[in-house]
């Protein structure tokens, strides 16, 4: 069991068919819990109504509250959730929320410290008050992972490269790679040669890259690992590459090979898609019942 802690949004997605727990972060810790890891949250909510109800949400979802700061300014997040006729989400993030405040404490350095691995993503860098605070516990993590995770227009490519560079492990979709690529004035469209390029910029050789409906690429020490996908109907995308990512870094921490740790982090992540919402319980059978679908 590895200690995993994630810095960044919780939230409620107010999807079509009702009001869902959310927030990338907060989905890649409680996937991260329910693969048997300890997985902890940095965040924030507010002193309202529905703050008190997430909390709630996340306790049931077998999440810790330990690490979530409760604001007596700020309210908890809400964000309005469209999906097209595909299961794609855009997404209406209000600004500001009680995520966007998250002050720097000394039980979440001390956290940080002493666990595994911190995940953190791009949106909450949009704020100077939880941007600092992230900055410092990136100098006491022994391993970090960045998820960029774009959502226009809470981001700059200059933002972007301050977050990228202290990552030991950066994760794009394949859109993200490109729009980055090409603010760097890299425009080659090979998938590899955009991903050795981010390597080379960053400063890292592991880099993932999920590709849809086409499964994945991961670069790690220098070798490409490749999942082709696997074909499910769609319900809808919220929280699959969240999934995805707790997945691939939960196998790759606990000592799996890296094709093994693809194949399953692409295999969760399609079963997360094919059902509503971001946190569907997914039984241990299902996950190898779909990776030997592909075997066959």
């Amino acid at each position: 069991m590895k200690t995993i802690i994630c810095f960044g949004e919780v939230l409620w997605d107010v999807l079509p068919a009702g009001r869902k727990l959310g927030g990338a972060p907060l989905n890649v810790a409680l996937r991260a819990q329910s693969l048997g890891n300890e997985a902890k949250m940095i965040s924030g909510i507010g002193k309202d109504q529905i703050g008190e109800e997430l909390a709630r949400e996340i306790k049931v979802h077998g999440g810790s509250l330990d690490h979530i700061q409760v604001s007596e300014t700020f309210a908890t997040s809400e964000v309005l959730v469209e999906l097209d006729e595909n299961g794609s989400a855009t997404y209406e993030i209000k600004m500001p929320c009680a995520w966007d405040n998250i002050s720097l404490v000394q039980k979440d350095m001390d956290a940080v410290k002493a666990a595994d691995v911190l995940i953190y993503g791009s949106l909450v860098a949009r704020s100077s008050t939880s941007r600092n605070t992230l900055l410092a516990l990136l100098d006491r993590a022994s391993y970090k992972v960045f998820d960029v995770n774009l959502r226009p227009p809470h981001y700059s490519p200059e933002r972007l490269i301050e977050l990228m560079k202290p990552a030991d492990f950066v994760k794009f979709n394949d859109d993200e790679l490109f729009e980055i690529c090409s603010c760097l004035e890299f425009n080659d469209r090979d998938l590899e040669a955009c991903i050795r390029f981010m390597s080379e910029q960053t400063g890292t050789d592991q880099v993932c890259v999920t590709l849809g409906k086409d499964g994945a690429v991961l670069f790690y020490n220098n070798t490409f690992y490749y999942n082709k996908g696997y074909q499910v109907i769609v319900a809808d995308t919220v929280g699959a590459g969240d999934s995805f990512l707790a997945s691939i870094i939960s196998q790759l921490l606990n000592g799996n090979q890296p094709q093994d740790a693809i194949d399953f982090a692409c295999a969760v992540g399609a079963i997360v898609a094919a059902k509503n919402g971001a946190n569907p319980e997914i039984p241990d059978s299902e996950i190898r019942s779909m990776i030997e679908s592909q075997k066959r």
